[in-house]
Parts: C-alpha cells; structure tokens; sequence
C-alpha cells in the first residue's frame, strides 16, 4: 500500500557502519554478518531497524522522494558516534525493510540531536513530497543556554591552525631538516605537529 507518511521508533544507542568494517587480503574494506565476532553487530543491527521498521509500518511502501526528520536520542552528552555518520546506517535498514524502495529518495534531511540515560533511540518520520514542504527557522533565542563545548581529541593537532613563532631569542624555532631559524610563518608541521621544517626544505622534499 502506498502512503506519503511513515514513522519508525528503534530503541538502543545508535551506531555507524564504519566501526565495524574489517579489511580482506586484498585491503578492500568489508562488513562482515556472520563471523562470530564483535564486527557482526552492525549488520544485527541494520536487521533490527528492518523489522521494527515493516512491525511499525505494516504494507508500507513510500515510493517517491521524501523529506526526512530524524531525532537522535543519545545516553551521553560526550560519548556518542558521529550524528551525520548514523544516517547511513538507518537508511540502510530502512531501505532493508521494503518501507522505501531507495535511499535516494531522501531528498530533504533535518537532523536533531538530544539525550536521554534511561531511553536512548532514533525516531524517523518520512514525508511524501507530494503533500508536504518544509520549512526549517533558525531563530535568537530569547534566552542563552549553556553552551556545549567540543574539543579535539588528545591525540589530534588540528594541522591548519598556525603556530607563532617565539621572539625570544632562547626560544627560536629551527628547522629540523637544515637547523636554520624560520622567520614568521615560513614552515610546515609533519608528524602530527611534532616536526617542524622549513618551506625551502618542504619544496625540495614535495
């Protein structure tokens, strides 16, 4: 039965296909379904989207292009996958279920991002653009809230952001390649920011 309205509730944390890809002989990546190990999980839970999807939408089938809002309900505030990289694994098992034919019909995606300790899940509607437009405000609000820091990991020096480079003469910076001093902003980082060499020496290396 065709319809231009969907909705699908699936209870437990959300998780992404790219924390559970293996690597063959060949070094081409695979997803593995039935290995008996930790990486099966995804492919259980695209299953699982699957049949929540076709008990909550019985004889459902939207075939044409969608606007879709998803609600994303985390247990932590810190510890969660990548918001914008779950869509593909809900898709996925969306797509699995026979609910929509192709996961290109999404056409128009509004992502939302909560939390809840006790109850965490995604909640998807789907719209048929035949009937329905969105209209999407960002507005002030009348009162700020708490700010919701994020900061790179420990092991991560963002690599576009330049380093000064002391005035002191005790603290000159050399480069580590010709231990000549770099004036200004002439060098490059390698290494995670742990090398620092000289734009001279970088054109003879590249």
């Amino acid at each position: 039965m065709n319809k231009c309205y969907a909705k699908v509730i699936v209870l437990g944390s959300p998780i992404t296909k790219s924390n559970f890809k293996l690597s063959n002989t060949q070094g081409r990546a695979i997803l593995p379904s039935n290995s008996g190990k930790y990486h099966d999980r995804y492919a259980l839970y695209e299953e699982e989207i699957a049949y929540a999807t076709r008990v909550q939408n019985p004889s459902v089938t939207l075939d044409e292009a969608l606007i879709a809002v998803l609600k994303v309900y985390y247990k932590s505030e810190k510890r969660h996958p990548d918001t914008n990289n779950i869509t593909k694994s809900i898709f996925d098992g969306i797509e699995k279920s026979g609910l929509i034919i192709n996961d290109a019909q999404i056409r128009r995606l509004v992502i939302e991002e909560f939390y809840d300790k006790v109850n965490p899940r995604f909640e998807l509607e789907l719209f048929g653009e035949s009937l329905y437009s969105v209209n999407y405000n960002v507005v002030l609000k009348e009162e700020k809230s708490e700010k919701i820091v994020y900061s790179p990991p420990s092991n991560r020096t963002n690599k576009f952001i330049k380093k000064e480079v002391p005035k002191s003469h005790s603290d000159l910076i050399l480069c580590e390649l010709c231990n000549k001093e770099i004036i200004g902003d002439e060098f490059i980082s390698a290494n995670n920011g742990k090398m620092i060499i000289c734009k001279p020496c970088s054109k003879k290396m590249f």
